[in-house]
């Protein structure tokens, strides 16, 4: 018996190479190259989510302690003095505080420091 898969295979093509549109060379229109593509594409976008979580970590901690210098105290002596002091502000806000309101920042380091 024959097996007649025209249609499927033509969807199963087109499929994947609209999820390679905007990719440059032949992986957008050559089917072979289009899905070793999609699989690396997919593998770096899995790696990624994960290191994002890394990489905004430490540009928060590198934030706090260039704002922390100016009150001559490093960021691991801040961060040491917040836990003493119970005070419970995660890398995230410190860094948005320093960056967006100076101000509420330097008492928060004034506050610390007692």
């Amino acid at each position: 018996m024959r097996i007649k898969r025209g249609n499927v295979r033509t969807l199963k093509r087109k499929r994947l190479l609209r999820q390679t549109k905007g990719y440059r060379w032949g992986r957008k229109n050559k089917v072979k190259l289009a899905r070793v593509a999609i699989l690396k594409a997919g593998v770096y976008a899995y790696r990624d989510r994960r290191r994002k979580k890394r990489d905004f970590r430490r540009l928060w901690n590198i934030r706090i302690n260039a704002s922390v210098r100016e009150f001559g105290l490093s960021y691991s002596q801040f961060i040491n003095l917040m836990q003493k002091n119970k005070i419970g502000l995660n890398r995230k806000m410190l860094s948005d505080l320093a960056n967006s309101e100076p101000k509420v920042f330097e008492e928060i380091v004034k506050e610390v420091k007692k």
